[in-house]
């Protein structure tokens, strides 16, 4: 990509939920993420009179935008851009709240997260995006966030678009690695932002329900990938399940408990040394098991709010993983998108990948992205 020699080029990987979706919406519910070494980039540079956003995903015309005495001027004629709007955003208001002069920046996005195609595999492009925005206006205007400071500031400009997103892929692009995730309470966050503004919110009690602690991969375990070729809408399946369902009756406190229940079990899986015990090597039966429960959480809750998460190429995937001693099931919200599978090392995954093959389902060669380089952060 093309730079001007002064340019501040960020980079923020994709990411794709291992257990815990669905319930991880709920505060302080356990979740697990890794981030994956797939990359969107954003090269911030200086402007002069306005700042501007070009991408070629979104089209030819760059959206515009300046200071105005409310704040943010934007002209959103032909192009949303709403998480990079949100961000630069969050972002100018911490700036103005820390006294720090204005400058105008020119904003260049390009994602390596989808099919060359267009289409979507469902790898996180939002919440990369606003990292990476995050990263590259924390570094123009030097204001020293952190890695936990850039969660926080991307988790803001995520709610401010997508209010109910738990943030868990905000947390894996910004840490990256296997991580353990819990949300924070996100009514609590609007509220606090309107009282006591940015500044004030950042490493206060208002994230007393986010934690995010890094795990360590199964090392007996090999990570697959198959992407379905059908891209799902997150924002709408969520919707969707929570209108099926009743978010106090009892079979919501029955998943909720099942999967606070499934997923410890994967965090102890992965982090054997968290509760006091002797350093072990990562406990991969008790990987799979927690993997096979979630899928069968994830069935009976589609089920019961007549939303289809786990699609007919999502069963596919998963039963030929299971077939081989594996386990498998939907990553995120289901409804199409990728699957993931953890096989042990004798399985014979060449037989899954043939099967998935003639089921139109496509192996992507995906891997982690390396752990960013601060200690667990909750």
């Amino acid at each position: 990509m093309p730079t001007q020699p002064d340019a501040i080029v960020v980079r923020a990987p994709g990411k794709l939920f291992v257990a815990g979706e669905y319930a991880v919406v709920s505060p302080g519910e356990p979740s697990v993420l890794i981030a994956v070494d797939r990359y969107l980039t954003v090269s911030l540079t200086r402007g002069v009179d306005a700042g501007s956003i070009h991408s070629p995903e979104y089209g030819r015309m760059p959206v515009r935008w300046t200071h105005g005495a409310d704040g943010l001027t934007l002209d959103r004629e032909h192009h949303p851009y709403d998480y990079v709007i949100a961000a630069i955003e969050v972002a100018e208001r911490l700036r103005a709240e820390r006294g720090i002069e204005p400058r105008f920046f020119d904003l260049r996005i390009d994602s390596g997260l989808d099919d060359p195609s267009g289409r979507k595999f469902g790898l996180g492009s939002s919440a990369a995006v606003t990292v990476a925005t995050i990263a590259a206006i924390d570094a123009f205007y030097g204001l020293g966030l952190g890695l936990r400071g850039r969660y926080e500031l991307a988790m803001l400009a995520t709610i401010a678009v997508a209010p109910n997103a738990s943030g868990g892929d905000v947390a894996a692009s910004t840490y990256g690695g296997w991580i353990g995730y819990r949300s924070p309470d996100r009514d609590r966050l609007r509220a606090a932002r309107a009282q006591i503004g940015v500044d004030a919110m950042l490493g206060s009690e208002v994230w007393a329900d986010t934690e995010i602690v890094r795990l360590e991969p199964p090392a007996g375990l090999d990570l697959l990938v198959g992407w379905t070729g059908h891209p799902a809408s997150t924002e709408r399946l969520v919707s969707g399940v929570s209108r099926g369902t009743s978010a106090t009756g009892p079979d919501q406190a029955a998943f909720l408990s099942a999967s606070r229940e499934c997923v410890g079990d994967l965090w102890r899986a992965l982090s054997p040394a968290a509760s006091g015990d002797p350093v072990e090597p990562a406990d991969d039966q008790l990987a799979l098991r927690a993997i096979r429960r979630n899928r069968r959480l994830l069935q009976h809750l589609g089920e019961r709010s007549g939303v289809t998460i786990e699609t007919d190429r999502l069963r596919i995937l998963c039963d030929a993983a299971e077939g081989i001693g594996a386990a498998a099931k939907p990553s995120g919200a289901g409804g199409g998108d990728c699957g993931i599978v953890l096989a042990p090392a004798d399985a014979d995954v060449a037989g899954m990948l043939r099967t998935w093959e003639t089921n139109d389902i496509r192996h992507l060669t995906i891997g982690v992205h390396p752990p960013e380089g601060e200690n667990n952060d909750g």
